[in-house]
């Protein structure tokens, strides 16, 4: 990894993804899903997880210790089973202020699994500082 992670330094990695790569703006990051990811019986993985799992790289290509998820628009292209190797490639796109657009594909082999842009805000202090 070129850059230090500035974000996120807590996250269960597990959960949200393993950082395989970081540089201005773009991050590389990969999920491989457990069995206790699944709903039922026949093995979908909740969204939740690969959502999570593209939340992290977004947060990392912004990579600044105060970035918060604002919004996100995402599809949800394909299924995902336990025992999947998932890497999501996020790359910010637009800033505006403190306003930063992260374009992120979440892939399984060469499939997109998710595909969408999330909408961060770089803030001042901490988010839990304004309480």
């Amino acid at each position: 990894m070129a850059l230090s992670i500035m974000t996120h330094t807590h996250i269960n990695l597990e959960l949200c993804g393993i950082p395989r790569e970081l540089s201005p703006g773009r991050a590389v990051v990969a999920l491989t899903t457990l069995d206790y990811m699944a709903v039922d019986e026949k093995g979908l993985v909740h969204g939740g997880f690969v959502f999570g799992l593209a939340d992290h790289a977004a947060m990392l290509a912004v990579n600044h210790p105060n970035v918060v998820l604002a919004s996100a628009d995402v599809r949800f292209n394909l299924p995902v089973q336990p025992n999947e190797e998932l890497i999501a490639y996020a790359s910010v796109i637009e800033e505006k202020g403190r306003k930063r657009s992260v374009h992120v594909d979440v892939k399984r082999n060469n499939e997109t699994v998710l595909s969408g842009t999330f909408l961060c805000a770089v803030l001042d202090t901490h988010v839990l500082d304004k309480q």
